[in-house]
């Protein structure tokens, strides 16, 4: 049973009013990756209630993909575990890899599992996840794509397109049907041509999939991915790409007077 003597959370993430599209996740295989790892990492989870003006902290402590179900430890105050239940509404807030994670849930029971009491709610359908911007990210440009050869594991060479990078990793549009792509992979020898400069091979580890839909309607995969142990030389040769992308940029704006 966790102790809810404190507020960790200091607030909610993003509310009602706020447009969180640009941080919303909601693949399913990519939820149960995060909720599992918050479950491994035993982070503690505020469960805020009736217009936040409750809570309690817990934990995860069983994720259901099958069946679409969570399972949390119960609260440190019986109150306020009775309280909850009679909740419409349960803002779930959390950390992944020191990024605030937020999820809500619409209904919540208090369950027997393995011989004790906690509380079950639905797999979220979606959750919030802020992203970290640790270092400046460029778009690449469409008149001269970047593109990077992943190595797969059944030893055939996928190319994939470059949407932006930046020195801790590249974000990559997945090609259809071609590659089997999701968080926690981790691919060796990557192979990124950087125009006027270099090669770069990396070892990338895929930190999120995610589904974009574009001007003409059409919708595609990305994936966030993560540089491992790049090397200050190679991480030297992508600042100066990102220089000479950005001065191009600016000499093709036109002049404000």
């Amino acid at each position: 049973m966790v102790n809810s003597t404190s507020n960790p959370s200091q607030g909610l993430l993003i509310s009602d009013e706020d447009d969180a599209s640009s941080f919303t996740v909601s693949w399913k295989k990519e939820i149960v990756y995060i909720l599992r790892a918050v479950m491994e990492k035993t982070e503690l989870v505020s469960a805020y209630f009736n217009r936040g003006e409750g809570f309690i902290l817990t934990s995860i402590i069983a994720v259901d993909p099958d069946e679409a179900l969570v399972f949390l430890d119960l609260g440190a105050n019986e109150a306020f575990n009775k309280k909850i239940l009679d909740s419409e509404k349960i803002i779930f807030i959390t950390a992944h890899d020191k990024v605030k994670v937020q999820f809500v849930a619409n209904w919540i029971e208090k369950v027997r599992l393995e011989g004790r009491d906690v509380f079950r709610i639905e797999l979220p359908k979606s959750l919030i996840k802020l992203q970290r911007r640790e270092y400046y990210r460029v778009t690449t440009p469409i008149a001269k794509p970047l593109k990077c050869i992943v190595l797969m594991e059944d030893g055939r060479k996928i190319e994939m397109a470059i949407a932006d990078i930046s020195i801790g990793g590249v974000g990559v549009v997945i090609p259809p049907a071609d590659a089997v792509v999701e968080p926690g992979m981790i691919f060796n020898g990557c192979n990124l041509v950087l125009p006027e400069i270099g090669n770069i091979v990396a070892t990338m580890e895929i930190r999120n999939v995610f589904e974009v839909t574009l001007r003409n309607g059409l919708k595609t995969k990305r994936a966030g991915c993560q540089f491992a142990n790049l090397s200050a030389n190679m991480q030297s040769m992508i600042q100066r790409y990102i220089i000479n992308v950005e001065r191009e940029r600016k000499a093709m704006e036109p002049d404000r007077q």
